[in-house]
């Protein structure tokens, strides 16, 4: 019998992501304090934030599979939040134009019914290109990132705020890493490419 999936997310840019395998799944909202704890670097952050969202909606879904990630950015060895509202979105370009900031998308499979949980962080670098104040504020109108970690789209024009990009799945850049995702799921019995037989 199939696995029930869940995600733990209410992120849109996730769910669309996770469409992409072909296997059935439902959404669930992880209620965590996504704060960083002192000292805790980006990366490990992420790591933290994505198995405490999926064991965060574990004991409503105790049969099931569940995929939980976060995505923390650094730039200069700081990071970079939601920005939430223009004038942070204009701050957060400002300070990344001309550099290069990491994305540390972490990622969580847990077997509720077992409490097995196997996690990874997926980073991948683009390079800001030296973007004007006028260029930013039209970014910013244009697209109103507001909700995302870094204030860009890369699914969008945001592409056009790189000169270059570095990493193994662009997917993790949106937020969820989709090629360490199905190597997890294989280590759970759950094969994407073998769900239709």
């Amino acid at each position: 019998m199939a696995r029930s999936l869940i995600l733990a997310s209410s992120s849109p840019y996730r769910s669309a992501l996770l469409k992409q395998l072909q296997l059935p799944f439902d959404c669930a909202s992880p209620h965590i304090n996504e704060e960083a704890l002192p000292g805790e670097q980006p990366a490990a952050l992420a790591r933290r934030l994505a198995k405490e969202k999926a064991l965060a909606v574990a004991p409503a879904f105790p049969d099931a599979l569940i995929i939980g990630s976060d995505q923390v950015a650094e730039c200069a060895g700081r990071a970079l939040g939601k920005p939430g509202g223009r004038e942070r979105a204009i701050a957060q370009l400002e300070s990344c134009s001309g550099r290069k900031v990491h994305f540390h998308t972490g990622i969580s499979v847990l077997d509720a019914a077992n409490g097995e949980q196997r996690t990874a962080v997926e980073t991948f670098t683009v390079h800001f290109r030296e973007l004007s104040p006028q260029q930013i504020r039209s970014y910013i109108e244009r697209e109103t990132p507001y909700d995302c970690a870094g204030s860009f789209k890369v699914e969008g024009l945001g592409i056009a705020l790189f000169e270059k990009m570095e990493g193994s799945d662009m997917n993790s850049l949106i937020g969820l890493p989709l090629i360490r995702l199905v190597d997890l799921l294989q280590e759970f019995g759950v094969d994407p490419l073998a769900a239709g037989d």
